[in-house]
């Protein structure tokens, strides 16, 4: 291959405007960038002047450019913004981004439809709503769905070999499809009226559910009419939550704060009207850049993946603001605004963006770098269509079966997050049933979170091999809890840390990472945590139950009672020698009482 002579090269371009890509020596695209004059623009680099030492060190790296010709310049950067997020060039600022994106979904092939959290391609047939910032803001929502409406979340299998309500129904989350507790018109209305809420129709919703309230006093028909004053209360109460203006229409919000080469985008969402979240963004940034420059590249690889909303207000003004503009235009098929010294309510929704960002900016800075490379390896390591916000990492710990305890830790991209960490005292399993135990904690974790006690996340890892992971699927399959990824952290052969097989649900061979792998650092860690909760739990109570008598366990049997047993049989150790009938002839003990002593004191 002949040497790369710029010289020579650009004597060949043309003065239209287009998109450019350098290349090194192997073929590797090392950057991507776009021209209203493809000449002009590929000769400002060779030209001589000072240089940044990136820029300096990517020419020298570059053997080959090669070039598109495009009819505009709108055309140019969207097809600059396709290869970036396709190829990832070294040089180019990049947005790291989820591959999907979390909807709320409701089927349309069904006579009493589906409507559950949904990520991946669109291809089912039904109604999208979304995409939200995150899947805590879908979630979120959901949950304040089904406490309105009381859908159905299972799917179609699930729902077809029901022959009782399963425990969505006992929490009142669900009306009973399955087994017929709802016929099909009222059910119709419910899915009608969840959808009028997710476009934003939430006044005429309540004004309707008046109407029918006031209609329902009228004809003495309380009942119905309680149902309705229930809904309007609770439709008020996720108005005030999540609306931020009845006429906001669809906008996003996005302010960058940066510092050095780290920079931090905060983006918000409203749709109809209805905040559906707001969420950083972390773009690499290869050299630094000023804020303009990054935001500008943030927004044209943002909105590839994303709905372009009809306004977006900015904290930074991008350099070639109208480019943009019309490119969004030109990719949404519609007028896009881009505001940049916004007015008024908008000017208040720009500072708490402001301030999101240069809160979550200085999270990172904070020695967090590392933790976040670790959760980004685990979504590369172990093949995941997302970065793991929240990961939940159980336990469970006790003494040949004695005083087990379940551990949950958690962790964020920021770290351990201890206020949310619990403990789950395991009863009514045989003792060490390790399988009983962990399906236990898991459902009364999950279904405390679907009640909307807390967050759900986004992977779920399990101190344990395949049985452990078969207990959680089942639980979360019962809950109808989707969009969690269920990870077994099970010892290797030799039981040495960095010989871990990790179990994925679903997948048919264990996965081994290499000892060095950041993503298996990542899960050690979280997974060593979770022991150590856990170790602390079951010491704890296993030194209150061996300060305390069993005997203080039975109804009926009061101080006086007791102290005429342990006289009696001159302590403990003669009590449990004691049987039934010997325990009945104590004073004041009838032979019921004595079978319960003798239960309790022999179950320990």
């Amino acid at each position: 291959m002949s040497k790369f002579d710029p010289k020579q090269f650009i004597q060949t371009l043309t003065l239209d405007p287009g998109v450019y890509r350098m290349l090194d020596a192997q073929g590797k695209l090392l950057y991507v960038g776009k021209a209203k004059n493809l000449k002009k623009r590929v000769a400002a680099y060779f030209n001589r002047g000072k240089r940044s030492p990136r820029l300096t060190k990517m020419i020298a790296q570059t053997a080959a450019i090669e070039t598109t010709v495009t009819n505009t310049e709108a055309e140019a950067l969207l097809l600059e913004n396709n290869l970036i997020k396709r190829h990832r060039p070294r040089y180019n600022i990049l947005l790291r981004d989820d591959k999907s994106y979390p909807y709320i979904f409701i089927s349309s092939e069904h006579k009493y439809p589906q409507i559950t959290f949904y990520r991946g391609k669109r291809e089912r047939k039904g109604r999208y709503f979304g995409p939200y910032a995150s899947p805590g803001a879908a979630r979120s929502a959901l949950n304040l769905l089904q406490k309105v409406f009381r859908v159905r979340q299972c799917d179609d299998y699930f729902f077809s070999h029901r022959s009782r309500p399963c425990l969505q129904y006992q929490i009142d989350r669900c009306s009973g499809p399955c087994v017929g507790l709802i016929d099909e018109g009222s059910y119709r209305n419910e899915i009608e009226a969840a959808i009028e809420f997710l476009e934003g129709n939430s006044h005429a919703l309540i004004d309707r559910y008046v109407h029918a309230m006031d209609k329902a006093s009228a004809e003495l028909d309380y009942e119905t009419a309680a149902h309705c004053r229930n809904k309007i209360e609770m439709l008020r109460k996720v108005s005030e939550q999540q609306y931020v203006s009845a006429q906001a229409g669809d906008v996003d919000i996005a302010a960058i704060e940066s510092e050095g080469e780290v920079a931090c985008v905060q983006v918000f969402n409203i749709r109809a009207g209805m905040n559906l979240g707001n969420k950083s963004y972390f773009p690499k940034i290869p050299d630094i850049a000023s804020e303009e420059k990054i935001i500008a590249a943030f927004l044209g690889q943002y909105y590839l993946t994303h709905g372009i909303p009809e306004e977006i207000i900015l904290s930074h003004r991008p350099e070639e603001v109208g480019l943009l503009q019309q490119m969004l235009s030109n990719q949404a098929g519609r007028k896009v605004s881009i505001v940049c010294a916004p007015r008024s309510k908008r000017a208040r929704w720009l500072d708490i963006a402001r301030k999101n960002a240069t809160g979550a900016l200085q999270g990172k800075l904070a020695s967090k770098a590392g933790l976040m490379q670790r959760f980004e390896a685990v979504q590369d390591e172990l093949g995941l269509e997302f970065v793991p916000q929240r990961i939940e990492c159980f336990d469970v710990s006790h003494t040949r079966g004695e005083a087990a305890v379940a551990s949950c830790v958690v962790f964020e991209q920021d770290g351990p997050i201890k206020t949310d960490y619990r403990y789950f005292n395991i009863e009514g399993v045989q003792a060490g049933d390790d399988y009983a135990a962990m399906h236990q904690a898991l459902t009364r974790r999950y279904i405390r979170l679907k009640k909307g006690e807390g967050k759900l996340p986004d992977m779920l890892l399990i101190d344990g091999g395949k049985g452990q992971v078969t207990q959680a699927r089942d639980v979360l399959a019962e809950l109808q809890v989707e969009g969690v990824c269920i990870v077994g952290v099970a010892k290797g052969p030799q039981r040495k840390a960095g010989q871990e097989n990790l179990i994925v649900a679903d997948n048919r061979h264990p996965v081994q990472l290499a000892p060095h792998s950041l993503a298996l650092r990542l899960i050690q860690q979280i997974r060593d945590e979770a022991h150590r909760f856990a170790i602390g739990g079951h010491r704890k109570r296993r030194a209150r139950a061996r300060v305390t008598s069993p005997l203080e366990n039975i109804a009926g049997l009061g101080p006086k009672r007791r102290q005429n047993l342990l006289k009696h049989f001159g302590g403990m150790r003669g009590i449990s020698r004691a049987g039934v009938e010997e325990i009945a002839k104590v004073p004041g003990v009838s032979r019921h009482l004595a079978q319960a002593i003798y239960q309790e004191v022999h179950s320990h």
